[in-house]
């Protein structure tokens, strides 16, 4: 029933969503999140920032290892395997296990083997993208594949570009590990597989369906992998468009640091947040 307004009959006005009313309808703020009991973080800008470390990432990364808490540390690269990752983030001092780095390569390889299980791709990529393909039983071929997967490398070249635009027109399935339009160098910024997946996306009319972050799939493979629950699992990153984009629509609390890509005035200018910024990792070892 409406009330009078006016004189006419208008409707009643809608409860006001207090955070006691959000719990009654199943929905939780940010008061109502469970203490962190598993911690997803980005490597570029997070624990690493052009080949160094970020001050106090190390002691993060040994805190972490030493609490026994699930974590993972998540990179949108697909250029490495797990294993040469460890190496490098090792030569810096950072101690991360081969099982904590889950890569969109990992991710992107997982994704293909549930939608169509022992399936042939042709691949654009780098050995952290084939290796994972072939663990999980994908055969790499360039006639008549299930799909054409885009991944980072440093050497692209025209003619495999061309072969992609081929078999996409073909009928072939358009995946790309990562919508990232440039990577990080020492040297500047490299052009990475979101601006290839463009240009072969501009000569095929066909999009490509990108895994890694921001797509949350890229977070819930990463929480399946340790068996962690949204609810109890910070994301800690230093972009808004990806890391923390991605964490906030897989459900998880989601932590800024300002020593990579978005400073605390560019996040401003997001329609989303983050549930809080901090310096630095540095300044989250406490609370492990």
């Amino acid at each position: 029933m409406g009330h009078v307004c006016h004189g006419l009959l208008c409707p009643a006005p809608p409860p006001v969503l207090t955070a006691r009313r959000l719990r009654h309808l199943g929905m939780t703020t940010m008061q109502d999140r469970k203490p962190v009991e598993s911690w997803l973080t980005d490597m570029d800008g997070v624990l690493v920032h052009e080949g160094q470390p970020v001050p106090g990432a190390p002691e993060f990364v040994t805190r972490l290892r030493t609490s026994g808490k699930p974590f993972l540390v998540l990179t949108n690269n697909s250029i490495y395997t797990p294993r040469d990752l460890r190496a490098r983030l090792a030569r810096m001092g950072l101690d991360v296990p081969e099982q904590a780095i889950w890569s969109s390569a990992l991710a992107t390889a997982q994704f293909l083997a549930d939608q169509r299980p022992g399936g042939t791709a042709y691949v654009i990529g780098e050995a952290g993208l084939t290796t994972a393909l072939h663990a999980v039983g994908y055969v790499l071929s360039d006639f008549a594949p299930d799909y054409v997967v885009l991944g980072e490398t440093r050497t692209y070249s025209f003619e495999a570009i061309t072969k992609a635009v081929r078999l996409i027109n073909d009928g072939a399935r358009f995946i790309c590990t990562n919508p990232d339009a440039t990577g990080p160098s020492v040297e500047g910024a490299l052009p990475a597989a979101g601006s290839v997946a463009a240009m072969i996306s501009k000569a095929t009319g066909v999009e490509p369906y990108f895994v890694g972050k921001p797509n949350p799939m890229m977070m819930r493979s990463a929480l399946n992998t340790i068996n962690a629950h949204s609810e109890s699992t910070a994301m800690i990153g230093d972009r808004m468009d990806t890391d923390i984009l991605c964490g906030l629509e897989a459900g998880l609390e989601t932590i800024l640091v300002l020593t990579g890509i978005s400073t605390r005035a560019e996040a401003e200018r997001y329609p989303y947040r983050p549930s809080r910024t901090v310096n630095s990792v540095a300044d989250l070892i406490g609370e492990i």
